[in-house]
């Protein structure tokens, strides 16, 4: 029997752990922040009052064992003068699937079922949420579009209303044999799943491991400067009496020229491992070789990443 593995996130990281873990022999099921009120996603959220769908169909396509050639129009985007600029056909066919059904779980269930989805995608809750973030100068600020972009050390994290949070939710954390945040936005993609007092709950309750997969550079806007012990200090704050057991940091020589240019380029810096202070946190630190250089930008090697991932798991 396969083990269970849960992993909570959001935007484009959580994707891309999800295609190269679904090539493993583990039971998924990934958690998606439902709270983006940006781009395609946020007009849609607001005009239909439903919740954000954008990083779930990122999600479906990531977990899809369907043609290339069909999950490439799912992310098609029209370039067009007119309001369909910018969506995605995916964005669209959620939309109406969730005015067909009234549930974005269902849509969900009904688009996997098209697309052969061989695993489980499940929203953090059906409630129209709004982010609201307390920066340290004492500022609020409403909206995950709005505090990704603002540039302010974040304090403190809440929504503008108690999640109402699936039952299904909460037994697939209880039953989980390792629970993973995932790569991506720390305060927008990964604390939102942990806005919760139930999911904070079932996480305490769990007999799941908890691993973190640490971000390579740091986030202009969120993460400045923080270190790979900073996020898993965040991480842990939001957490419960449980906190991570694991973080696996990528520590690759890349060249420096490349690097260098990438750092002036997109004023962005690798998050440094420092590795004392992990263990003084009490989490375990995985260091690999992990990333690449694509177009330009620095990567996770998705192969070796999610085999990263898979041999924790099988440690026990």
């Amino acid at each position: 029997m396969n083990k269970k593995v849960v992993v909570f996130g959001g935007g484009t990281g959580i994707s891309f752990l999800l295609r190269g873990l679904k090539n493993f022999p583990v039971d998924i099921t990934a958690i998606i922040t439902v709270s983006d009120d940006g781009s395609s996603t946020g007009k849609l959220r607001e005009e239909f009052l439903m919740p954000a769908m954008g990083d779930i169909r990122n999600a479906i396509v990531s977990l899809s064992d369907a043609n290339d050639k069909i999950k490439d129009l799912l992310q098609y985007r029209f370039d067009t003068y007119t309001d369909l600029n910018g969506h995605p056909i995916g964005n669209l066919i959620m939309v109406a699937m969730y005015n067909m059904t009234g549930s974005l779980k269902e849509s969900i269930k009904a688009l996997s079922g098209f697309l052969n989805v061989r695993h489980k995608i499940l929203p953090i809750s059906e409630d129209y949420l709004t982010l609201v973030a307390e920066t340290e100068s004492g500022e609020v600020i409403h909206g995950e579009s709005e505090i990704g972009h603002s540039g302010k050390r974040i304090k403190k994290l809440y929504y503008d209303e108690d999640p109402l949070i699936d039952k299904e939710v909460i037994e697939e954390i209880l039953s989980a044999d390792l629970i993973i945040f995932s790569i991506g936005s720390l305060f927008t993609s990964i604390i939102p799943n942990l806005l919760s007092s139930e999911v904070i709950a079932a996480i305490d309750k769990s007999n799941a491991k908890l691993l973190y997969t640490c971000n390579a550079v740091c986030q202009m806007g969120e993460t400045e400067d923080f270190t790979a012990a900073d996020h898993v200090a965040t991480i842990n704050n939001y957490l419960g009496k449980r906190k991570l057991d694991a973080v696996i940091v990528a520590d690759s020589n890349l060249p420096k020229n490349v690097l260098d240019k990438y750092i002036s380029s997109e004023n962005k810096k690798l998050v440094k491992c420092d590795t004392a202070r992990l263990k003084e946190l009490g989490c375990k630190v995985i260091k690999d070789d992990l990333l690449v250089i694509e177009n330009n930008y620095i990567r996770h090697d998705n192969l070796k990443f999610a085999t990263c991932i898979f041999n924790y798991l099988m440690r026990w």
